[in-house]
């Protein structure tokens, strides 16, 4: 970077969804610093987690599939920030590494997508539903354990078409990333966090960078989100003090309202027939407390056999 114009580069995972993410970061720094497009160069950097679509996650590594390679390319100094989709976000962080913040949140809930009807309660018994993820399994298999819920891995486009082709009945997708790539209307319905609390970080987009590179942290300092950056907090401390490894279906959201926190978090069994949930409340100045505390009261309350130790 000079001191006339900075050259900062940022790396990206290359999904469709990710380069939404990677431009709206950019724009963003772009329009609060005046800067022209070239002051932002974006590199699209193939992570392992892109190239293995035929297992679950938690059974190829977890979350740092989606991560490993951009976080190298930080360490070194190969790119100065990384952006990612925050719910990616392993709970321990490499060293030398820190997220310096977050975009605004956008909605956290997770739609429904059918190929015929327009509800839950439309699917017929038996029918086939398509998800990679557990937490969304196992709250599907506590509301309807009458289904049928297997793998379906990718990104959104080939995940809706794996739907059109018939291969399954329905399938779940986070509303942020169908409405940022212009899909919004494709949501059969919109489920309410009551039944399906979210995953820790979803609809937030991260932004990653190396501990103490004061130069790069203030320039993006202005267009991160302080009320995400809290809210995150809660829930990534949370995560941390039971399993973000993807292993156990978990769900959790901290919302801002006022000077106040309000934090409600599950673990379920993989079946959804075990349910446990908490909600607690704190004052905004003691996020990270209220996270740990929440985190140690659930794997309290949790049998041993749903959470590692």
């Amino acid at each position: 970077m000079t001191q006339s114009l900075p050259r900062l580069r940022l790396g990206t995972r290359g999904s469709p969804l990710a380069l939404w993410q990677a431009h709206a970061v950019r724009d963003a720094l772009l329009k609060a610093h005046g800067w022209p497009a070239e002051a932002v160069e974006i590199e699209v950097i193939r992570t392992t987690g892109d190239a293995i679509t035929d297992r679950a996650l938690s059974q190829a590594g977890g979350k740092g599939l989606f991560t490993k390679e951009l976080e190298e390319a930080l360490l070194e100094r190969r790119i100065d920030l990384a952006v990612h989709s925050a719910k990616d976000m392993a709970t321990k962080l490499p060293d030398g590494l820190h997220l310096v913040g977050y975009l605004p949140r956008a909605d956290v809930r997770d739609a429904l997508i059918l190929r015929e009807g327009a509800s839950l309660a439309d699917l017929k018994p038996g029918a086939k539903v398509g998800t990679a993820s557990l937490r969304r399994e196992a709250q599907l298999r506590r509301l309807r354990p009458d289904l049928q819920v297997s793998l379906l891995r990718g990104n959104v486009h080939t995940r809706l078409s794996k739907l059109e082709s018939g291969a399954f009945d329905a399938t779940l997708l986070a509303l942020a990333g169908l409405t940022r790539l212009g899909l919004a209307e494709r949501a059969s319905a919109v489920l309410d966090t009551t039944d399906f609390l979210p995953a820790v970080g979803q609809g937030a987009v991260a932004i990653q960078t190396r501990f103490g590179d004061i130069a790069v942290d203030s320039l993006i300092v202005p267009v991160v989100c302080p009320a995400t950056g809290l809210a995150l907090r809660v829930e990534r401390a949370y995560l941390g003090e039971l399993d973000g490894s993807c292993r156990t279906p978990i769900g959790g959201l901290a919302e801002v309202v006022g000077d106040e926190i309000r934090f409600r978090g599950a673990v379920l069994s993989p079946d959804g027939s075990r349910y446990y949930e908490i909600v607690r409340f704190g004052p905004k100045n003691r996020a990270l407390e209220l996270g740990i505390a929440s985190g140690r009261e659930m794997r309290a309350m949790v049998p041993p056999d749903l959470l590692p130790h």
